[in-house]
């Protein structure tokens, strides 16, 4: 199957968590390159956690690939205050929709998960064979632990069944639809909010240290790669998506403080925790098929920053991308 031809604009195409971020990205990815039967769910028209209403709208719509962008997600506050919801919901919603397409005879699916699934200490870049062979970070490990399971699905799926089911790994995401919610959101958001609401001169405070090194893509990169993979063949299970650099989060927050036009002192609260030390993605098994990040981050945070501005209304609290 190559989603660069004919079989794109008449491929039934299932993406479930169309309204979230990635989501949102992968319906107007698909739009624009001619996909004319883009199947997509509202939470209230089916509730991803109710197994017998997914099993009935998989067996009655038939999609011919499955791309499971659906999660509930959050930030570091969200993650530690909700351990419960973060991994019970996920880990329902995964297996609900990876067993009903399977029972549905869908031979593609794309399960999109995180970068945290790799243990804290883990060796930098983070490389798939890394998976599993140390602690968590814990204060987002129920999420963490969901999307793992997720992985092992679609792995079994693959060796057992024969199924071309396999696991997007992508790095910190960002981009149009975002959630800026700030008891929920990730650093990106909750830094373009807090410069954006500040007094153009006024102290911001912002988390932690500063140190922690991240790697950030947009997630219209993301959409790009996720259709790349669906067209070739399955040779590994677990494939890590993002741009193979990272910076300083203090370099990230002077960027966007540039890009708002903030020009007041930023306080680091030391008391606040750090998160993982680095987080930097091994992508070479992606690079190896053929596929990089084409879209640097000024030119994403700007855009970013501007789809902020006019969508100021649009902020949840711990919410799912459905």
């Amino acid at each position: 199957m190559n989603l660069n031809d004919a079989h794109l604009h008449n491929a039934r195409i299932f993406i479930a968590g169309h309204r979230g971020m990635v989501g949102s990205a992968l319906v107007r990815t698909l739009e624009q390159r001619g996909a004319q039967n883009i199947i997509t769910r509202s939470r209230t028209e089916l509730d991803l956690t109710d197994q017998l209403a997914v099993e009935e709208f998989m067996q009655r719509t038939r999609p011919e690939i499955v791309i499971i962008a659906a999660a509930r997600v959050g930030g570091i506050l969200a993650n530690s205050t909700y351990p419960w919801e973060f991994l019970y919901e996920n880990l329902v919603m995964e297996t609900n929709l990876i067993g009903a397409a399977h029972r549905a005879d869908v031979q593609r699916l794309a399960f999109l998960g995180s970068s945290c699934i790799y243990p804290k200490l883990a060796p930098q870049p983070l490389a798939e064979e890394s998976l599993l062979t140390g602690p968590l970070e814990p204060t987002n490990e129920a999420y963490a632990i969901a999307k793992i399971a997720g992985v092992k699905l679609c792995e079994a799926m693959h060796s057992q069944y024969g199924r071309d089911y396999y696991s997007l790994m992508p790095t910190n995401l960002y981009g149009p639809h975002d959630n800026f919610d700030l008891n929920s959101s990730h650093v990106i958001p909750a830094l373009i909010r807090k410069f954006h609401e500040a007094l153009p001169d006024a102290p911001v405070t912002l988390w932690g240290s500063g140190s922690p090194m991240r790697e950030f893509m947009h997630v219209d990169d993301l959409a790009d790669a996720v259709l790349f993979t669906l067209g070739k063949p399955v040779e590994n299970t677990l494939i890590n998506v993002g741009t193979g650099t990272d910076l300083p989060i203090k370099d990230l927050a002077l960027l966007i403080q540039r890009i708002t036009g903030h020009s007041g002192p930023i306080e680091w609260d030391s008391s606040k925790p750090d998160g993982t030390p680095r987080k930097l993605m091994d992508v070479k098994r992606l690079l190896g098929m053929g596929w990089k990040a084409s879209i640097p981050l000024e030119e994403g945070l700007k855009t970013s920053y501007h789809w902020f501005k006019t969508h100021q209304d649009s902020y949840k609290a711990v919410h799912f991308e459905q």
